[in-house]
């Protein structure tokens, strides 16, 4: 069976493999393997989508993509039905967390502005900041990466509500269409839905008109869940803010007007990327190989329909 990997790093990683594997490394985003067609597991890069589309017929023997992201929603228009596509779902959870808390913190204690002040060599004293202490925090999208957000606040005291797309009454979860009556509540909205089509736009005029005054946005999920028009024209009042690690379009290209908010936090889509993913992306993907080689069910499986 032939394996192609993404990294030449993974190939440590992947641990023990069956008899009869042969690993092959895509060195950069456009190199392909040596011969396509005897492919049977895949782990594309992070970066690959937009050649696959054009390259995947040529994997005839194609059975299984291994994403090392948490989101399939660049790939599930592009995977034949036969091929089975999985996520790399709690690879990602404690440092997407982390980013969460720190964009929280940073934006609640002014530090962009103090970054820019020490840049100036001034002293600034902005006056008293927030605190993200005993806040009211309403998490979008209660997965895993949900859970582990909600680990990591729990020091801070605040209060959680939980939103997915189902309503879960026994988990204390709530559904998509309660948001109109819990968004004036929230002080802090986490946003960590997968991209569908019933998610994209998710955040409109209406969504951000019902939240409070001093309310922070954190998009930790997709760009496109955020209308950026509806966003950019709520953000300019002043009246909320916004941390975001994703955008629409992305990259955020130079003059776009989010970049000129001085309520807005933006980091380049580097939730996840920390020095230890590949170690626990590629433990996922060996663990997965092991499985589909002894004819396992395999997990993360994303389902038509995401």
């Amino acid at each position: 069976m032939k394996v192609w990997i993404a990294h030449e790093r993974g190939r440590g990683l992947l641990g023990e493999l069956p008899a009869g594997v042969e690993v092959e490394v895509c060195r950069d985003a456009t190199a392909w393997p040596s011969d396509p067609a005897e492919v049977e597991f895949w782990v594309p890069p992070f970066a690959s989508v937009g050649r696959a589309a054009d390259q995947l017929p040529k994997f005839a023997g194609l059975q299984v993509v291994q994403l090392l992201s948490a989101g399939a929603d660049a790939w599930v228009d592009q995977i034949p039905d036969d091929v089975r596509l999985c996520d790399a779902r709690g690879v990602h959870d404690k440092p997407v967390a982390e980013w969460v808390v720190g964009a929280a913190i940073s934006s609640l204690r002014q530090f962009p502005g103090l970054v820019l002040a020490q840049a100036r060599g001034e002293w600034a004293t902005p006056g008293a900041s927030r605190e993200l202490t005993g806040k009211r925090v309403l998490i979008v999208g209660a997965g895993s990466i949900g859970r582990a957000v909600e680990e990591h606040l729990a020091p801070f005291g605040v209060t959680i509500t939980r939103v997915a797309r189902t309503a879960r009454p026994k988990q204390g979860v709530h559904g998509v269409e309660e948001l109109p009556r819990l968004l004036p509540d929230a002080e802090v909205v986490v946003l960590l839905v997968p991209l569908t089509e019933q998610t994209r736009g998710l955040v409109d005029a209406a969504f951000l008109a019902a939240l409070p005054d001093g309310a922070l946005l954190i998009n930790a999920a997709r760009g496109p869940v955020a209308d950026t028009a509806a966003l950019v024209t709520e953000l300019a009042t002043g009246r909320i803010a916004a941390a975001l690690d994703v955008t629409d379009p992305e990259p955020l290209p130079p003059g776009h007007p989010l970049w000129q908010l001085p309520n807005v936090l933006i980091t380049p889509h580097i939730g996840g990327s920390v020095a230890g993913l590949l170690p626990r992306a590629y433990g996922l993907a060996g663990d997965q190989l092991r499985r589909y080689a002894a004819g396992e069910p395999l997990i993360n499986e994303v389902t038509q329909g995401y």
